[in-house]
Order: structure tokens, then C-alpha cells, then sequence
């Protein structure tokens, strides 16, 4: 009688190893066909949180250059842009989850990179800004930043701009950058003039990273000075976060 001999073997690395040792006939290629069904069944569905994890401890390459980078900008790493991902790229990604609302692991997985703007909601990356963003868009961003948030935390300026974004994607407010910025009312810099400033290169970095779907805000629509507001209907808004000066809402 023809016999199959299947065993399954766990590593630490979270791989299962098959040894199968068969004798050829069309069972047998049925039985390998069912094992192998369910040995992908089983790491699609069941792990896929692992299969997420795209940058870890002891990962090497591009990905993490651009982690280490936009950390070491944001001010949470620094140690060398040298692609490895270390102790301090460790503990700097900690850093940022805390700060972010993510799960504090030290993984860099679709979320993480997500938060940093480095992937985008599909999983692909957006190291880029988006095709249907214009430099004139960029230009504009960066000078509502440098107008509204210059001298704040570098955290805060990104903020500011993905309130604009945030605003751009809500059905009450117009869905173009332009519109949202030069919406009557929406920003005293556009009153005042300062929105014809020439933006300054943090401001410019910031604009970006925004584009490429980083949101300290938390997703807010409005933000103001606790110190200076005067409209009592904004203090009415609910918090999601307070980075610098600037308290951001919903």
C-alpha cells in the first residue's frame, strides 16, 4: 500500500517546514494539494498581524533608511541613517507609537509606517506625494504652515497641514487645497497676508509629510491657541490632541 508521511515543524521564526515523503500516485497528489491549501489558509488568515510587520528588530535596507530619517527629523531618533534597525531604531519607534496612539511594540508595521506616512492605506508606499497633488498645492500647504505654525514643534506643523487635508476629505468644507485654505474666515494668516510668506524649509518638509498621509492630528478639522481663543464655540469641540500651542479638534 502506497504511503504518505507528512510532519509539520514549528521555528521561531513563525515557518512551518513540511518534510513529505511520498510514493507517486494520484492520492498522494490530492493529500499534498489539501496541506498546502491549508498551510497558506492558515498564514493569510490567521497570521496575518505577523505577515504586517514589514520593519523589526534586526531588519536591514531602504525601509528602514526612511524610518530612521523621518524619525531623526521628527526628533525621535539619533543615531546614524544607516539601514539597520538597532536598539535605538527600537526604542525611537516606541517613542513614536506612544506619541501616536499605536501600539507600542517597536514593530513597524502597516499602521506605523502608515502614521509616518510612509504607506498608504493600500499598502503601498508614499514616499511620494499623490499624482493628483500639484506643486502649486505643495507651495500653498507650505505657506499656510509657515504662516500659521511656524516656531511650533515640527509635529505641530505637520498638524496643521493635515487639518487642511482632513478638511480637503470632509463633505463640510471645500475639496481642494485652495478652496479649504482661502474659504472665508477659515485662517487669519489668509486675512492678515502672512499666507504670501515665503515658507521656510521645515515648513515645506512638513506640507510633505502631511501629503504623504502622516496625521499627528488624529484625524482634526479645526485647531486654536487655548491662550488666545476667543470663539467659546471652539473650546466646545472634542480634543484629540494638543501638540505645542495648538489644541487640535474635531
Amino acid at each position: 500500500m502506497d504511503k504518505i508521511i507528512v510532519k509539520l515543524f514549528w521555528k521561531e521564526s513563525g515557518v512551518f517546514i513540511m518534510a513529505i515523503k511520498i510514493k507517486k500516485n494520484l492520492k498522494a497528489i490530492i493529500i499534498i494539494f489539501i496541506v498546502s491549501t491549508m498551510f497558506i489558509s492558515y498564514n493569510v488568515f490567521f497570521r496575518n498581524n505577523e505577515a504586517l510587520a514589514l520593519s523589526k528588530y534586526g531588519s536591514r535596507g531602504e525601509e528602514v533608511k526612511t524610518i530612521q530619517t523621518k524619525l531623526k527629523r521628527w526628533g525621535y531618533y539619533n543615531g546614524n541613517i544607516d539601514g539597520i534597525y538597532g536598539s535605538q531604531t527600537l526604542a525611537a519607534v516606541k517613542w513614536f507609537q506612544q506619541k501616536n496612539g499605536l501600539t507600542v511594540d517597536g514593530i513597524a508595521g502597516t499602521k506605523t509606517l502608515q502614521a509616518m506616512g510612509i504607506y498608504n492605506s493600500s499598502g503601498n508606499s508614499s514616499s511620494n506625494s499623490s499624482s493628483s497633488t500639484t506643486s502649486s498645492d505643495l507651495n500653498l500647504l507650505s505657506r499656510l504652515v509657515y504662516g500659521e505654525a511656524r516656531g511650533e514643534p515640527y509635529t505641530g506643523q505637520v498638524a496643521v497641514a493635515a487639518v487642511v487635508l482632513n478638511r480637503v476629505k470632509s463633505s463640510s468644507f471645500p475639496n481642494t487645497i485652495s478652496g479649504v485654505i482661502y474659504q472665508k474666515g477659515a485662517f487669519d494668516v489668509v486675512a492678515d497676508g502672512q499666507i504670501n510668506l515665503t515658507p521656510n524649509d521645515t515648513a515645506k518638509k512638513a506640507a510633505q509629510d502631511a501629503l504623504n498621509g502622516w496625521d499627528p492630528s488624529n484625524g482634526a478639522i479645526y485647531y486654536f491657541n487655548p491662550a488666545t481663543a476667543t470663539n467659546k464655540w471652539i473650546w466646545s469641540r472634542p480634543m484629540t490632541v494638543t501638540i505645542g500651542k495648538h489644541r487640535f479638534c474635531k
